[in-house]
């Protein structure tokens, strides 16, 4: 009787390890936090080390079904990746367009001012900001709404 619940336990157990074992690993995060408030993301597009072709990168641009956060235009913003995505390099796009050079650290800020000003081609209450992995070819893509808080 003991060795059947020892082997049954041995089954269940294998079995769980083997479901595991099929799931997907999750992508790295990115993180905005503006203030005391914070959004994080896995990969829009990408994040699994594989370089993305154009289109996919064009289509990724224009997903809809993305996270935001509110932003005061004084506020400072503050962005944090994990370290997977700072060791292949990163940019900040500010709708589909290099805001930064690329960095290999894991935190960076940016006035929120700029989010809203049209000479950074920022148009209306709302802009769209990605998290580019990868300093030649692409490999991820995070993308955030950030909505002008007045």
């Amino acid at each position: 009787m003991r060795r059947r619940r020892a082997l049954a336990a041995a089954g269940t157990v294998s079995a769980g390890l083997l479901v595991l074992s099929a799931c997907d690993k999750p992508t790295p995060m990115a993180t905005i936090t503006v203030g005391t408030s914070s959004v994080n993301s896995e990969a829009t597009c990408g994040g699994e080390g594989n370089a993305l072709k154009p289109a996919e990168l064009a289509q990724c641009l224009k997903n809809t079904d993305i996270k935001s956060i509110s932003v005061d235009p004084d506020e400072t913003v503050r962005f944090g990746v994990d370290p997977d995505i700072a060791d292949k390099g990163w940019t900040i796009l500010m709708n589909g367009q290099p805001l930064t050079d690329a960095s290999t650290k894991t935190y960076r800020t940016v006035p929120g001012s700029v989010f809203f000003n049209a000479q950074y081609g920022a148009s209306g209450n709302s802009t769209l900001v990605s998290v580019k992995e990868g300093e030649r070819d692409v490999t991820g893509l995070w993308t955030f709404k950030l909505k002008k808080d007045s």
